[in-house]
């Protein structure tokens, strides 16, 4: 039985997306030489996947792995990888501050996910959020996931998702693009302008070391 052509557009799709993902950048006609397809066929097919924020093109009219793609493999890395890479690090957090440390990734919708957290060591702390969802709209980690992060390298909110709570939250990058954002959120009658940047600083020390093992910067 002959398969359904819905079926082979997919196959020919994701035959596309492999042939970018392992070059890192590809152009049309080498994409379509690697998937054996027409170049008439994978040029339509790569529109669509821009569209959808699966593959972007550069400035050479090379295709790269879009946001979107980036994103589910955000996901992946939650369990396979972003995890346990991040706990050291996160530990390292909270020995400097005594403040829980999270970690979230996109999570659709523009909310982001609480994937792990590593607890504080003060009697009064955060709870946990892990599985909760939150706003990338309004949230520290949110600006993060944007790409919007200062020079300084973390963002710091007070009183958005919660009252009397500070957020502080730095990127973790792989693939070129910002995958994950590490944060702490603290009662805000404990962070005087010298544990905010204790904070800050901590925070972009442990991602850029989660960065360095996934590959990215």
């Amino acid at each position: 039985m002959a398969e359904p052509s819905s079926t082979r557009t997919v196959q020919r799709a994701l035959r596309l997306l492999a042939s970018v993902c392992d070059e890192g950048s590809a152009s049309l006609v080498d994409s379509a030489r690697a998937a054996d397809l027409p170049a008439s066929t994978a040029l339509r097919l790569m529109r669509t996947l821009e569209s959808e924020d699966f593959l972007t093109r550069a400035a050479d009219n090379s295709y790269q792995p879009g946001p979107r793609l980036i994103q589910i493999g955000a996901k992946a890395f939650s369990r396979e990888a972003l995890v346990p890479l991040s706990r050291k690090p996160m530990e390292g957090v909270v020995e400097t501050t005594g403040e829980s440390v999270y970690l979230s990734v996109p999570g659709g919708n523009e909310q982001t996910i609480y994937i792990s957290i590593v607890e504080g060591t003060f009697s009064v702390r955060h709870t946990n959020w892990v599985g909760r969802t939150v706003p990338l709209q309004g949230s520290a980690a949110g600006v993060v996931l944007r790409g919007e992060t200062p020079q300084v390298g973390y963002v710091v909110l007070e009183n958005t998702v919660e009252s009397d709570v500070t957020a502080i939250s730095a990127p973790i990058g792989a693939g070129g693009r910002v995958v994950a954002a590490m944060s702490t959120l603290v009662p805000t009658y404990r962070l005087d302008e010298q544990k905010r940047i204790r904070c800050g600083r901590a925070l972009v020390a442990a991602a850029d070391a989660v960065s360095e093992a996934l590959g990215g910067s």
